[in-house]
């Protein structure tokens, strides 16, 4: 039987990584090979022509699972019946602007549009929060969209956790395919905890621990000069060394992540494998709740649930409250600027 179509809504569509999610979402990357879909495309309208390029540009490629494309600068339209939501859209941070500038200027765009997911998204919507201050705009968009349930509102910690699978990678020469569960602690920022202390690699004589193999804490750990350590540092910087290098953010890599991310989320985790989400925090592992946080999870039927259990050292519990630090922080700038 022919599925139904799924609604996904992409806001920030002429931008960059939208132009590199659409036709990703269109060929099946996010929902699965079968699943028929509707792209709900939004933009600002000083980007309305753009939008509309990137429209007559799906019809073109003629993928077969894309059963229809709306293409609007009116939220409302754009939110109506969607069942996930990836919100790309946001105000980036300009020369010359302090960091509460652009808050504010994302505490409107979100309060905004959660007001529109509110009324008109389907029920059980899932939203996917990608445009930077990630998991503050996450935590705005559920102050004011109060119908859509906690659980249901994300934001996107997947491409500094496929950036660490990657650095490993290169680092053992063995494919990424081969490496799981890297942890993403906390903020999308560079107060970020990559933590490789549960990562495995599979070998041939089975899973060791990425610890045993690389067996260069230096590489991993702080340095004496209290500098970060190789590994953490180029995960943590790693937007700031593509930006150099292309003159531009990262793209390609932000929308596959965010395709994996929604693709966990509904199809599920494989056995044995944990992923990084930034989720609404229930305390788990001592972290503030009511903050949207990145945690370990494990995704089946639709639904993330937060790993628990794993050992946390000094060193790793020391980085854990920095970044819960910073994003209590963010909090408040944010409600500041609400008020």
């Amino acid at each position: 039987m022919a599925k139904d179509p799924v609604r996904v809504l992409v806001t920030g569509a002429a931008g960059q990584i939208g132009y590199a999610l659409v036709p990703m979402i269109a060929r099946g990357v996010m929902l699965g090979a079968d699943q028929p879909v509707i792209l709900h495309m939004l933009d600002i309208p000083p980007a309305a022509e753009a939008l509309n390029g990137v429209k007559m540009e799906l019809v073109d490629a003629a993928f077969p699972l894309l059963k229809g494309v709306v293409a609007t600068t009116d939220a409302v339209e754009a939110c109506t019946g969607v069942n996930v939501a990836v919100m790309v859209g946001g105000f980036p941070r300009k020369e010359g602007m302090e960091r509460k500038d652009v808050m504010s200027k994302n505490v409107s765009i979100y309060k905004s549009q959660a007001s529109a997911l509110e009324k008109h998204a389907a029920p059980n919507c899932k939203v996917l929060v990608v445009a930077n201050p990630a998991n503050t705009n996450a935590l705005i968009l559920k102050e004011f969209a109060p119908s859509i349930p906690e659980k249901n509102i994300t934001c996107l910690t997947r491409l500094d956790h496929n950036r660490a699978l990657g650095q490993i990678s290169e680092r053992l020469s063995v494919q990424v395919s081969d490496v799981k569960n890297v942890i993403i602690w906390g903020n999308h920022s560079s107060s970020q905890y990559p933590d490789v202390n549960h990562a495995t690699v599979s070998t041939p004589a089975g899973d060791k621990p990425v610890r045993e193999l690389v067996a260069d804490d230096a590489w991993y750990n702080e340095l004496e000069t209290l500098l970060n350590g190789e590994f953490i540092s180029t995960v943590q910087q790693r937007g700031a060394a593509i930006i150099k290098a292309r003159k531009l953010s990262s793209a390609l890599s932000a929308a596959s992540s965010a395709c994996d991310h929604i693709r966990d989320w509904v199809l599920g985790t494989p056995e044995g494998t944990f992923v990084s989400m930034g989720v609404y925090s229930d305390g788990s592992y001592n972290v503030p709740a009511g903050l949207i946080y990145s945690f370990p999870v494990t995704c089946k039927n639709g639904e993330w649930s937060i790993v628990q259990g794993l050992p946390i050292d000094e060193f790793s519990r020391k980085k854990l409250d920095l970044t819960a630090e910073e994003l209590s922080e963010e909090k408040a700038l944010a409600y500041s600027c609400l008020a």
